[in-house]
């Protein structure tokens, strides 16, 4: 009596192995930062179509109204509402000034327990009546953002559940190359594209989909998780800045103090604004904060570019005076740095305008599927009929 020798388990064997126990493991989470992920994408051009009526003024003056005063008026206009902490100011004169009222605290379990207050007030600047509140707790897209920043969860425990299944994905991306890389090039060229016929089953074609979709997204769902680790992992930004920087010293701060005088911090303030457009003066907004103390900055931080925040430079004004204190351009930072500050365009795609956040979204569809697509091949394999 003959026995069969049991077949040498190989390296694609154990590739394989970790491939399915890992998507078992993270494959819920996956799905989840995919859908939310694709819906987010395109969250400024949809808040921005929603909310035309009140970013733009109805007509243009030749005088707008000093910040301090329209932060006055203002505050008084919404009164219990909330309380305004910056503004934003912006180069085109037709936009409207928007203040934020924004407070959050810590040690909730859950996101939404830690704000206590989220709120953009938008006004026209010329004439001071305020054109539109909206509670951003209550707004769809903060909603999605929460639940793909850390499952509605605090920061420290919603963001590691999310981080390690985002690097779980990065593993189930290579080892899935690794399993769909076949050894001849005939075989390889055959699995680049479908190949469907009518008599080609549905088992089959969910195959296709998983392997070969998965095959053209890798590259971009590898940078998008990686853009998102950046946020979940301290240690992993820190390698992403050492590697862009060349260096692991860290980027340098603007550290400035203002000298206490009995002069008008009002006019300081309305000073340092205009001081700040004057110096770039193609920028589309500013956006700043009262002092945080009495020897503390007025700190500005200049966006160049509408709809991404990877180009901003920053300026320092003392505020008793307005008087010009220190500036940090984003050419003065190194590619670590610019490369940490442009992870938020990276990861939404909005560094590449439109056809940027297009790529994303269908990237972000499409690892969405490659749990359900990925669960269908093993249920069907493991529960086939015999």
């Amino acid at each position: 009596m003959t026995t069969k020798k049991k077949k040498k388990k190989d390296f694609k064997h154990w590739v394989g192995k970790a491939h399915l126990w890992l998507g078992l493991a993270s494959g819920l989470i996956v799905l989840l930062l995919g859908v939310t992920g694709c819906i987010f994408v395109f969250n400024q051009e949809i808040t921005n179509w929603l909310r035309n009526d009140v970013m733009y003024v109805k007509e243009v003056k030749a005088q707008a109204i000093p910040p301090t005063q329209l932060w006055q008026t203002t505050q008084q206009a919404i009164g219990k509402t909330g309380t305004i902490t910056n503004i934003s100011i912006y180069n085109d004169p037709q936009k409207s000034t928007v203040f934020h009222c924004y407070k959050f605290g810590e040690g909730h379990l859950y996101y939404y327990d830690n704000i206590d207050e989220y709120i953009s007030v938008y006004v026209d600047q010329y004439t001071g009546k305020v054109l539109g509140v909206y509670d951003e707790e209550l707004d769809f897209f903060v909603f999605i953002k929460a639940l793909h920043w850390s499952l509605l969860l605090n920061d420290a425990i919603g963001q590691t559940i999310t981080g390690w299944a985002t690097l779980i994905f990065v593993i189930m991306l290579i080892t899935g190359i690794i399993l769909w890389w076949p050894k001849n090039k005939a075989a390889r060229k055959q699995r680049l594209w479908f190949q469907w016929k009518d008599s080609t089953k549905w088992r089959r074609k969910n195959y296709d989909l998983h392997n070969i979709l998965g095959f053209y997204v890798a590259t971009v769902a590898v940078i998008l998780a990686f853009t998102g680790m950046v946020w979940a992992f301290t240690w992993f930004q820190n390698l992403v800045y050492a590697a862009g920087a060349m260096s692991v010293t860290p980027p340098e701060y603007l550290v400035s103090k203002s000298v206490i005088t009995e002069n008008d911090k009002d006019a300081a303030f309305n000073k340092a604004c205009i001081s700040a457009f004057a110096k770039h003066k193609d920028a589309d907004n500013i956006r700043l904060g009262r002092p945080a103390d009495s020897l503390a900055p007025i700190d500005i931080y200049i966006g160049q570019n509408e709809g991404t925040y990877y180009k901003s430079h920053q300026m320092q004004f003392d505020q008793y005076t307005g008087a010009f204190l220190a500036e940090r351009n984003h050419s003065d930072k190194n590619f670590g740095e610019q490369l940490i500050t442009a992870n938020y365009d990276i990861h939404v795609g909005a560094i590449l305008g439109i056809p940027g956040k297009i790529l994303a979204f269908i990237a972000s569809f499409i690892s969405a599927m490659l749990p359900v697509t990925g669960f269908i091949i093993w249920y069907g394999r493991t529960y086939k009929k015999k």
